[in-house]
């Protein structure tokens, strides 16, 4: 419990396995309250940022003072839009930790609404995408799901969107859908498939493209049949 807010319980078991050691996890979650402007971390990602879990506050001010100063207006300028309409703060960029390490994440969030559909805030998840290129991980992953060979081809396509959504890499690209694929518990050959489906859907000359490709990722593995799962 963090906040007021109960953890995902596969977060810091599944996901850590994968994409990071349960003390050192490569991936935190965020929540933003639009009603009373209040942001809530999960101590996963109080430590992306080098703080101690409740040792700060977290603020927009905080989170600014963070980013890379190259990267800096863009994403205060998102951060701006998320304060003022809880949109989703959806982002490949990099951050600075207390230790002055720079750190390259990906930012996926979705909003949040209450019972009548209204939006009420914003949640979702830092990727610290640094180390994703370590092939020791990768080996792992391959001896951990072994249908990734099998089903190479749904995988890289999916990969493929990725790339093109979030200007990832192979690697980095890899290591969201894997990083998917366990927080919800889905196969990783299945996620990828229905991901393809759902992108079909999507109007590629529509507004909002970014953030409706967005849901479409974190909410994939909800469209996946029992049987396929």
């Amino acid at each position: 419990m963090i906040g007021g807010k109960q953890l995902d319980p596969h977060f810091a078991t599944a996901l850590g396995s994968v994409i990071g050691n349960d003390s050192c996890s490569n991936a935190g979650e965020f929540w933003y309250s639009l009603a009373d402007r209040r942001w809530t971390w999960s101590d996963e990602l109080a430590r992306m940022f080098g703080y101690e879990p409740g040792a700060v506050e977290p603020t927009t001010e905080l989170l600014v003072s963070h980013q890379h100063p190259d990267d800096r207006p863009d994403i205060e300028a998102l951060l701006n839009r998320l304060v003022e309409s809880g949109e989703p703060f959806c982002s490949r960029h990099r951050i600075i930790d207390t230790a002055g390490t720079v750190r390259e994440v990906i930012v996926i969030g979705d909003y949040e609404t209450n019972d009548e559909g209204a939006v009420t805030g914003t949640s979702g998840y830092y990727v610290d995408l640094t180390d994703a290129l370590e092939q020791e991980r990768n080996e792992a992953l391959n001896d951990a799901l072994p249908e990734v060979i099998a089903t190479r081809a749904a995988i890289e396509q999916a990969k493929g969107m990725l790339v093109l959504v979030y200007n990832l890499n192979s690697e980095q690209a890899f290591a969201v859908l894997k990083w998917r694929s366990q927080h919800t518990n889905t196969k990783l050959r299945d996620l990828a498939a229905q991901l393809l489906d759902d992108a079909k859907q999507l109007d590629s000359n529509g507004v909002g493209l970014r953030t409706r490709f967005d849901h479409v990722l974190l909410t994939a593995h909800e469209r996946i049949s029992p049987a396929e799962g």
